[in-house]
């Protein structure tokens, strides 16, 4: 169970960093709570507050699983969580943006 935990800290960890992004530069980002859901753009503010339940999630997770930094099964599962939400987002947001310009 540890390793799942871990897991899904990288995810809300890397999850977090677009909408604050987006939402602190004021700009609009799909979130869950845009229509269609992940397509449509919400608000800035909204961006702010997904982002920040995101990190804290992501770091209540890592304070109930601490993790050493280096190479150890703990970190790559972190890293896993990064690198699988983040090529998922890649890909699904890539996708959006493209069929958003080509309007």
């Amino acid at each position: 169970m540890s390793y799942l935990a871990l897991f899904f800290s990288g995810a809300f960890l890397c999850n977090c960093v677009p909408h604050l992004a987006s939402g602190l530069r004021g700009e609009p980002f799909p979130t869950p709570f845009a229509k269609p859901h992940g397509v449509g753009n919400s608000s800035a503010l909204v961006n702010v507050l997904w982002g920040y339940s995101n990190l804290l999630a992501g770091l209540y997770l890592l304070t109930r699983q601490p993790v050493t930094i280096g190479v150890n099964a703990n970190c790559l599962t972190v890293l896993a969580g990064v690198l699988v939400l983040g090529t998922f987002s890649a890909v699904h947001f890539g996708k959006v943006w493209q069929g958003k310009h080509a309007r």
